[in-house]
């Protein structure tokens, strides 16, 4: 039988297993400190703890360990990771340096079960969603990468990687959870970026359960008929009602919102479509930050990416309506490591650094 991942118990549980096994309870904070805190990768690091009970844990359980299996350094210095999960699963992690912010871009599933016609990971089938620890382990590995490359702590995390976060919510809360407990990362929230394609129900449970990170809504559209087009999700999910769950979000929690739109040439990138997103912007009735993304081509999709005049014409309609706006450039776009192009490509054989 397999051992059980020990991070997957309730401090609790490991207590009731301890003293059932004849040890003292208060094991159970050393233990998930050195887990948690210290990213013990074996029970026998954990020096404090008696040998035989070292023995007893390494017969019992399990510490999963992910492992990067591929890295590759972008022209621009933005570094994309495999992460080899314990059952073999592959899902892709992003260190985006700029300047003294380090931004680590995670994922919450392996594949994706939306399908965004511009995104590369919307092509790939949803294989399962990741674990709590499996979320942390990410962050952890690529704070280590910006250490050991430039340096310099990570500063920032985005959940913006492979999947979409609120289908795994659960699992994505408690991962955040571990990363902002000071017996984890010790994270302030607000460091933290939670982006999702849009699920209004569960954008009003994170206002009810009064989180305390920022959300992001991938918006790519400001009308409901042509974000339908490129996001079927918006079919069950239609802009009223994101309007009212982003209001019902800022309403609970105060939390920064960003609206993300990747603007598609002679798409989405008119000014009637900047009109439509300022309208948008403003019915959700909160201070709204608006990221206008470059488009990174991926072979499954024949979108192109606006002109630069288009994107400046398109910035200042908006502006005209006091909107916050910047153009994001992309980052890592020549190893498939920018927004949308996350789909293990390493594994078709590309140059590994």
């Amino acid at each position: 039988m397999a051992k059980k991942e020990i991070r997957k118990m309730k401090p609790a549980e490991l207590a009731a297993w301890l003293t059932k096994a004849g040890e003292k309870s208060f094991r159970a904070k050393q233990i998930l400190h050195w887990l948690w805190n210290r990213g013990a990768k074996s029970f026998e690091a954990m020096e404090n703890l008696p040998k035989n009970l070292r023995a007893q844990l390494d017969e019992t359980f399990a510490i999963h360990q992910l492992s990067i299996s591929a890295r590759q350094k972008s022209s621009d210095g933005t570094i994309k990771a495999a992460f080899t999960l314990h059952d073999g699963n592959v899902v892709e992690g992003v260190l985006i340096p700029a300047g003294e912010r380090m931004t680590a871009c995670i994922s919450s599933q392996v594949g994706c079960s939306l399908t965004c016609k511009f995104c590369a990971t919307g092509y790939m089938d949803r294989v399962r969603n990741l674990e709590p620890y499996e979320i942390f382990d990410q962050a952890r590995a690529i704070a280590g990468i910006a250490e050991s490359e430039y340096g310099q702590p990570l500063t920032n995390i985005v959940m913006m990687g492979m999947g979409e976060p609120l289908l795994n919510y659960a699992n994505v809360l408690e991962g955040i959870g571990r990363i902002v407990s000071p017996e984890g990362m010790g994270w302030s929230a607000k460091r933290i970026t939670l982006s999702t394609a849009g699920i209004a129900k569960m954008i009003q449970k994170l206002g009810d359960d009064g989180v305390k990170f920022n959300l992001a809504l991938s918006l790519h559209a400001a009308n409901d008929e042509k974000r339908n087009q490129i996001m079927p999700i918006n079919e069950s999910n239609t802009l009223a009602a994101l309007k009212d769950a982003l209001r019902y979000f800022y309403q609970k929690t105060k939390n920064e919102i960003t609206f993300e739109y990747i603007a598609f040439q002679g798409f989405n990138d008119s000014v009637q479509d900047a009109g439509e997103l300022a309208r948008f912007a403003k019915s959700v009735g909160a201070p709204i930050k608006i990221n206008i993304i470059e488009y990174n081509p991926i072979s499954e999709a024949a979108f192109t990416n606006s002109s630069a005049d288009r994107l400046v014409t398109f910035k200042k309609e908006l502006e005209k309506h006091h909107l916050v706006v910047n153009i994001r450039r992309s980052r890592g776009k020549d190893i498939d490591a920018a927004c949308g192009q996350l789909a293990n490509k390493h594994r078709e054989g590309e140059p590994v650094s």
